[in-house]
């Protein structure tokens, strides 16, 4: 009995410490839980009309298009009040105002396809569309579509009018920018990027290799005439000439020169008379707004803007009262910065696309630029605080989820951002991995446990014996 206590003794000691290690393993794992399931209460939703969020008064009507969780184009009035809203189409991209008439919006807009037809032999496919919309009647008028046979990178991001009867359109599907006629239906220009850059470079090809996201018509100015495209997967803004094709000496941005642009979304180009030449632009994959200014034949960075929130912007438009209209996609929300970079108007959106402030012309081209306006730059370090998002001091969860986010490339932190719940966000995606590695540990221990409890020893296979 006496040569059998030290051992019973010893085994009680390992339960006991066992069982502290299994209680401790279920508190974090629960308190990780508790975090996730508190997020995922959030009441954010543009889903249907009755659920999409109020915004603050602002002085003219405002127009977010979605194309994430669900497509969705939403216009408030100046008080704040949802005014018109559609959720019909798959998903809602580019919108821009009809000239004289500024309660009536033209959009780029895409639908999927999932049935096998006579215009989708392989589904998915896309039925890409331009639309008119009256927001006072909710009259919807298709003015162009077109069939295509893929859906992933499928869609057409942005149209620009050129005059009554004709849109320049930025096709991702074929990797060109083209002119048609939408009362004819004739193609009556078209610019292949593949006739002035090369296949080895870009996104992956052919499945998602330039995806020009926006084209821009000038109408005045040096480039008067002329159309600005964005080649997202290159990393460039390139100017088109109808005759002379590309414009090499006003490219902005390098293939994979991710220090002046990353995937830029929404470029926006402000003429001589208004402080140009000058482009503002969403640098998406930084996650920035920035403008560059053409001086002596070169474009040099002079301004740009973020905060400790902005996650993926993907539109940028400077107001003529000389804020920035910002659409931040991953950070689910719409601002409007002042001069002085604050923030003086916000509603909240999922995965917005775009935004338009209406009575403020096509792309708010009444706005100034950033050099004649005498901006002044901020970045994060500008932000006040500096306590890692808690107002009561060292936020643990918010640390680790800046690791993660620090860790990761930037493509694939926004890659799970687009992925997972609306609500999913850094404190979140840090809770998920705590309890993951909590599992893993728990997990692996057990395995421990059993196998010395059945008499299984791991030894090193060098060791250090005793010395002599």
């Amino acid at each position: 009995m006496t040569d059998r206590s030290p051992l019973s003794l010893a085994r009680l000691r390992s339960a006991l410490s066992r069982n502290r290690l299994r209680i401790a393993f279920v508190v974090v794992i629960l308190l990780s839980a508790a975090v996730v399931a508190n997020a995922s209460t959030s009441s954010l939703s543009t889903a249907s009309e009755a659920d999409v969020p109020k915004a603050p008064p602002t002085e003219n009507h405002t127009v977010v298009t979605e194309s994430g969780r669900a497509g969705t184009i939403t216009a408030y009035t100046p008080e704040g009040e949802v005014r018109y809203y559609n959720n019909t189409r798959t998903k809602y991209f580019d919108v821009d105002p009809v000239e004289g008439d500024p309660l009536t919006v033209e959009y780029a807009a895409t639908d999927t396809i999932h049935s096998e037809g006579p215009t989708c032999s392989d589904p998915p496919c896309a039925l890409n569309v331009i639309e008119r919309a009256n927001l006072e009647t909710g009259e919807v008028e298709v003015l162009y579509e077109r069939y295509d046979y893929k859906e992933t990178a499928g869609e057409w991001h942005d149209v620009d009018r050129i005059n009554e009867t004709h849109v320049v359109v930025a096709d991702i599907v074929a990797d060109q920018v083209f002119i048609v006629n939408t009362e004819t239906e004739v193609v009556d220009w078209l610019w292949d990027a593949q006739s002035d850059f090369p296949v080895e470079e870009g996104g992956p090809y052919p499945e998602d290799w330039a995806h020009i996201n926006d084209v821009e018509y000038i109408e005045s100015g040096e480039m008067e005439g002329r159309i600005m495209a964005s080649l997202r997967n290159q990393d460039q803004v390139v100017f088109l000439d109808r005759e002379e094709g590309l414009l090499e000496d006003w490219t902005l941005g390098e293939e994979d020169d991710y220090d002046v642009q990353y995937e830029q979304h929404n470029p926006d180009y402000i003429p001589e008379d208004r402080g140009g030449p000058a482009i503002i632009a969403a640098d998406s994959e930084n996650g920035r707004v920035q403008e560059f200014q053409r001086e002596d034949g070169e474009w040099t960075r002079s301004w740009q803007w973020e905060d400790d929130r902005i996650q993926w912007p993907r539109d940028a438009d400077r107001l003529p009262n000389g804020n920035t209209l910002i659409t931040d996609t991953h950070g689910n929300r719409v601002i409007e910065v002042d001069e002085s970079g604050e923030i003086v108007w916000q509603v909240e959106s999922t995965l917005p696309y775009e935004s338009e402030r209406l009575e403020t012309g096509d792309e708010s081209e009444g706005g100034q630029s950033a050099a004649e306006l005498g901006l002044e730059s901020r970045t994060v370090d500008d932000e006040s605080g500096g306590d890692g998002g808690s107002s009561f001091g060292f936020d643990p969860l918010g640390y680790l989820g800046d690791l993660i986010e620090s860790l990761l490339p930037h493509r694939i932190y926004n890659g799970l951002l687009f992925a997972t719940p609306v609500w999913m966000g850094q404190s979140e995606f840090a809770a998920v991995g705590v309890a993951l590695l909590t599992g893993l540990a728990w997990l692996g221990l057990e395995i421990r446990w059993r196998l010395r409890d059945a008499g299984v020893r791991f030894r090193l296979p060098v060791y250090q014996q005793g010395g002599d």
